[in-house]
Formats: C-alpha cells, structure tokens, sequence
C-alpha cells in the first residue's frame, strides 16, 4: 500500500476517534463539547489558567492546575527559600551527666572519695553537671571531674545534646509553613470522616501551608494538593513585613506561645524561625514587649518554686543565655528534645544550635515580642513571678 494512502488512513481514524470522544463526553455531561468548537482546537501547553483562552483548551494537566490554583497552591509549587543553619553552631566545649534524681555528694579528691568523707551535697532534684573528664579511686570507683574541680560519682547518665536547628531564610516566604509534631497522616479534604492520603509526615518534617479551613470542631492545614493536616498537628509561623504593634525597631525577636515558635526579623523580613519551649501552666512565659538586657556565654541556673523544693533544679553551663524579662530568658536547653512543647518555668528554650546562631545575631536593647494569639496565656503581672529556665 502506498505510503501516502496510509498516512491517510491513519489520520482519517485519529479524527473519527477524537469526533467519538466529543459524542461520549457529550453524553456523559462533560465539559469538553462545551469548549471545543464544531472546528476542534489544540490542548493548551501545562499552566494555570482563569479563564477561557481562543486557540487551545485548558484541558487535562491544565485543568488539574487550576483546580488546585484555587485552593491556594501555585504553579509551579516554589520551595520554601530557606536553609539549615551550619551544624557546627552544635558544637560547645561541655559535656553533660544527668545525676540522679536523689542527688549526689561532691569531693574534694579521689582520696576523700575512697574515705568517703564528702566535701558538698547537690540535693535531690533535676540535675544536670558538667564535667571535663573521669577519674577512678583506689576502690575502683568512677567519679566524673567537674569544671569546678570536684568529684561526683557516675550515679546517672551521660546527656545526648539534641541537634534539631531551626531555619535560616534567603528571602521573605510566600506562604505559611510549620514544623510536623508528631507522626500524623494527611486526609483528602478537611475532616475527621474524610480518608487519609495513605503516607505518613514525621516530627520536625517541615510543611508549606497553603489555606485553612473549619472541620470536625478543628482546624485543618493544606500542605499539598489534597493533602489535610489537623493544626494541632503543626507548630504554624505566619511571616509577615511589618512590626507587631507597639514595637518600634525594624529588628525584633518574635515569640509565639500558642504555636510554640520564634521568628527573627531584620530589616522587616524573615531571617530565621525555629520551634521553642515556653513556660506551662502556672509558670508561664510573660507576654509583652521586652529587651534584651544582658548576655552570658553559660549560665548555671538553680533554684525551686514549691514550699518543700520539690521542684529544685540545677543546671550547669546552660548555653548561650540572653536575659529580657527578669529571669526569663532565651537559652539553649541540652536537657530535651521537646521543642514545640511547653516545658519550662519561664525561659523561652531552644535547641544548643538554634540558640547560638540568636545568640551571634542579638545586640543587648533587641526587641523581644512575645504573644499568644489565642489569648490563652494570662497577661495579670501578679500571676508572674521572676520565672525560670
């Protein structure tokens, strides 16, 4: 068969199958014959598109596009402009040991150790030392140097510091984003009744948040096409280019009780976030506006709130220190990995790395904010004391 007559038949069945396509969808109720003309027309090439063109159809992945244009998501999905802040900001010259929680005794020297004759006492409580080596007696016990050069016995565990950073921002971000809290599965559509998306988020995946919506007596978070996130799921930051009321610089340090988040800003722009732990319940971090009034390179920190010092604490060398309320700071805490959570009495913690890249950027005087946009935590002075870390 000539090759001309098969091009013809070729094209001759395209074109009847596409004319039987039409009459389908036609039938079906679809959209196509309503917008293709007697005269047929091309698809148009991938991309959102509001309203009908002349030339081409904005049919199949254009139309998926525009669909999920409208719900808030752009085309093309633009990654978050930010980065990990260097690892090395982890990097500090202690190491610590959680002594038990029934306290310990000090020496003076591995031989008032192996008498037994102790030169002080940590009482019971949450303790945290730090030491620069170990040492054994003539007994065979093992005690740990401290900075301070007494002796403590190995009676607890050496502390992991935890190395969650934060994100540092190469320019403002165009959507919300947040930190995930936990494992969680996305759902379909806003809604406990609605089916889940089949994969999992994991605790500290970061998201991009893209509209909000009400459902089940909860909010929830779309972070991708089809993609629903309960918002207690989500430790949310919202940038914005403008100062908080009330403050005055276009530098300030913006803390979030609600959502349990820090941002930085310079310049009115987003330079930094990260999650934090604040103060719980009777102990809370003290909304308002405060400046940083001193900085401490490390800072031993101790004390109790209860009548019977229940509650004592004593925590060596805590990093990185920035007093702005009283007692109330902003510092590293090695002693957890709970950041998004409240936990302290007071201080605004955040992670050994996170709290040396502030620490390197804040001036004494900075701004810092802190708020609670559900208005949750209470703003009556004679609820406050000094606070804590």
């Amino acid at each position: 068969m000539p090759r001309s007559l098969t091009s013809f038949i070729v094209i001759f069945l395209l074109l009847e199958s596409l004319s039987l396509n039409s009459t389908i969808v036609a039938a079906q109720g679809g959209s196509l014959s309503d917008l293709e003309p007697d005269s047929g027309s091309v698809v148009c090439p991938p991309g959102v598109y509001e309203a009908e063109l002349d030339g081409c159809l904005p049919l199949g992945p254009s139309e998926y596009l525009t669909q999920i244009a409208a719900t808030g998501i752009p085309y093309p999905i633009l990654p978050l402009p930010a980065y990990t802040p260097p690892a090395a900001l982890n990097d500090i010259p202690y190491r610590y040991f959680k002594v038990t929680e029934q306290g310990a005794q000090l020496f003076a020297s591995l031989e008032d150790g192996a008498n037994n004759q102790p030169s002080g006492q940590l009482a019971p409580g949450t303790l945290y030392i730090s030491y620069v080596g170990s040492e054994i007696d003539r007994n065979g016990k093992y005690y740990y140097r401290l900075r301070s050069n007494a002796l403590i016995g190995m009676d607890g565990g050496r502390q992991a510091i935890p190395t969650f950073q934060g994100l540092l921002f190469s320019s403002q971000p165009h959507h919300a984003f947040g930190w995930v809290m936990g494992e969680t599965t996305p759902r379909l559509a806003p809604g406990l009744n609605n089916p889940e998306t089949g994969y999992s988020l994991h605790r500290y995946n970061i998201v991009q948040i893209y509209d909000t919506q009400e459902a089940s007596n909860l909010t929830w978070n779309l972070v991708g096409p089809n993609e629903w996130v309960d918002s207690r799921q989500i430790a949310r930051v919202d940038p914005h280019t403008t100062a908080p009321e009330g403050v005055t610089e276009h530098r300030w340090i913006e803390v979030n009780l609600f959502e349990q988040t820090l941002s930085v800003y310079e310049n009115d722009q987003l330079v930094f976030a990260t999650l934090v732990s604040t103060g719980v319940e009777p102990f809370w971090t003290r909304p308002g506006i405060f400046h940083i009034y001193e900085k401490k390179p490390i800072e031993t920190m101790s004390g109790s709130t209860a009548a019977d010092r229940s509650d004592y604490y004593y925590l060596e060398d805590v990093p990185w220190t920035m007093y702005f309320d009283e007692a109330r700071a902003l510092h590293g805490a090695y002693w957890h990995n709970r950041f998004g959570v409240q936990r302290s009495h007071g201080c605004v913690n955040l992670s050994v790395g996170d709290s040396h890249w502030l620490f390197d950027w804040a001036n004494d005087g900075d701004t810092v904010y802190v708020y609670d946009p559900s208005g949750q935590t209470p703003v009556d002075p004679s609820l406050y004391g000094t606070g804590a870390p």
